[in-house]
């Protein structure tokens, strides 16, 4: 049996379909190009919801939804610790709950504790089949094999000696940050900085490839998400362009192009896209009747509920059991004329409930309606509430794609809000710390304009993207593992049917 080519997975973060196109026909792309004009592209592939990194994250390595990787948000209220987890908003929020905090759930916790163990990492797989596996800075990375701290770099050595020190699970060639390198590279990360973090993944990939290091290498490209915060997606394009180059740099340390996609095969995905931002949503301002949870858990014993901005999502905890049904009642009520808050969604009972200025529905798993991923749903109510049309027995919605499985995976979730909340095109959430992105970018509602990623392969996967009638980040982990002739197993309801 003929041993598979090394395997790439480039994360490209919140790469926006109609920005690649316009920076490969502009020729900033050349790397990009190659990949998509050699194997297969995909311009809609659906993100995972709430539509935030750290969720996405999770379901790129898993293939699971928030229902099978327990990671609900960007900010969450952990209801067995009483307390909120934040994973860095912005720095003002990671400032309101503490940045060592902050640092430490994101760092440390996300994976050793909050990733559920229920679900196997695609580190995790295929170290079991003694694969080498390479990761460079990237939310999520738990793998077999352990590191410790870093004391490559003289910034390296005073932070590791004062604010991390732990040893950590990852793939068996690891560099996060400067905090974690499993061998010397001569590559500085300056801690993770943006703008600075794609140039450090360059320098470690281009190492790996240099010294035959892998079979697999998740290769990271974060950069491009900050700088749409900042300018908006439609600047996309120099983002785009510098995240280009460090593939190239990939490429050449291989040889050059050809040398390389002879011997590495490439998925390239987005996380999630970006969408313009107008206007601020204060959700604080919506529940100023209410008894909230504070940044302080002290405090806040006794309050009836807790609120999770995530970007353009939103998740609101109950708090109190015992009027849980009034409190939660009261919840949609307050948020349901809140100007920017196009959909709430909660569970009710054994369904789903959904309202929007569009309508009502309810929807459960099973019944006579079938989405583009072969799932069955039985639905009552009005189909417009989703901008969904139903025909011929299937269930369709353009603006909020793959709706029905996004919605029951992220109400699933053990550890997300009673409520959750999709911001309207336009709008956001202001988070903890008072942040906002208006003028610039932002992501994380169930709407087209921040759900749907490029995803790109050559030398692996399907032989054309009509195999599958909807993408979405749940297949790429099982693409990974097809590659390497392993099944990926973690079951969620964002998987496609077989």
């Amino acid at each position: 049996m003929s041993r598979p080519k090394k395997l790439v997975l480039v994360v490209i973060d919140a790469l926006k379909p109609a920005m690649l196109e316009r920076a490969i026909a502009a020729g900033r792309a050349p790397a990009l190009a190659r990949i998509r004009d050699e194997g297969v592209y995909v311009d809609d592939s659906v993100a995972a919801f709430p539509s935030v990194t750290p969720v996405c994250a999770a379901t790129i390595t898993t293939g699971a939804g928030p229902d099978g990787h327990w990671i609900p948000s960007m900010n969450w209220y952990h209801r067995e610790e009483g307390r909120y987890v934040e994973y860095g908003s912005s720095f003002s929020a990671s400032r309101q709950f503490g940045v060592l905090r902050s640092l430490t759930d994101t760092v440390y916790r996300m994976n050793a504790e909050h990733l559920s163990t229920g679900v196997e990492t695609v580190f995790e797989t295929l170290d079991d089949a003694d694969v080498r596996t390479a990761g460079t800075t990237y939310l999520i990375y738990r793998g077999r094999h352990h590191h410790e701290v870093s004391n490559e770099s003289a910034l390296a050595r005073i932070v590791t000696s004062t604010l991390f020190r732990r040893t950590i699970d990852g793939p068996r060639e690891l560099f996060y940050a400067d905090l974690y390198a499993s061998r010397k590279t001569g590559c500085r990360g300056q801690l993770g900085m943006p703008g600075i973090r794609d140039q450090h993944t360059g320098c470690v990939g281009a190492y790996l490839v240099e010294n035959d290091l892998f079979d697999f290498l998740l290769f990271s490209l974060p950069d491009n998400d900050a700088w749409s915060h900042r300018n908006g997606p439609h600047a996309q394009v120099t983002s785009i362009a510098a995240a280009d180059r460090q593939l190239e740099r990939l490429m050449h340390a291989a040889g050059g192009p050809d040398a390389f996609l002879e011997d590495h095969a490439v998925i390239v995905t987005s996380d999630h896209s970006q969408a313009a931002i107008e206007e601020r949503i204060r959700l604080d301002r919506a529940f100023a009747g209410f008894d909230v949870a504070t940044r302080n858990a002290t405090r806040s014993i006794g309050a009836e509920v807790a609120l999770s901005p995530a970007q353009r999502a939103a998740m609101v905890y109950v708090l109190d059991p015992e009027r849980r049904e009034q409190v939660l009642a009261r919840a949609v009520a307050a948020v349901r004329e809140l100007d920017g808050v196009d959909l709430i969604l909660w569970r009710a009972g054994e369904e789903a409930a959904v309202v929007s200025r569009r309508g009502e529905l309810r929807f459960a798993p099973g019944g006579e309606l079938e989405d583009e991923r072969g799932r069955r749903w039985s639905v009552a109510g009005e189909p417009a509430t989703l901008a969904a049309q139903t025909a011929d027995g299937r269930f369709r919605s353009l603006e909020y794609p793959d709706a029905l499985a996004r919605i029951w995976s992220s109400l699933s979730c053990p550890t997300a809000g009673d409520v959750l909340l999709s911001a309207a095109p336009g709008y956001e959430f202001v988070d903890w710390g008072g942040a906002d992105h208006v003028g610039g970018g932002s992501h994380g509602s169930l709407h087209r304009s921040d759900s749907l990623g490029a995803l790109l392969w050559c030398g692996t996967g399907p032989g054309a993207r009509s195999e599958r009638a909807q993408w979405s980040l749940a297949d790429v982990a099982p693409m990974v593992c097809a590659h390497f002739g392993l099944t990926s197993g973690n079951g969620s309801s964002l998987q496609a049917a077989d």
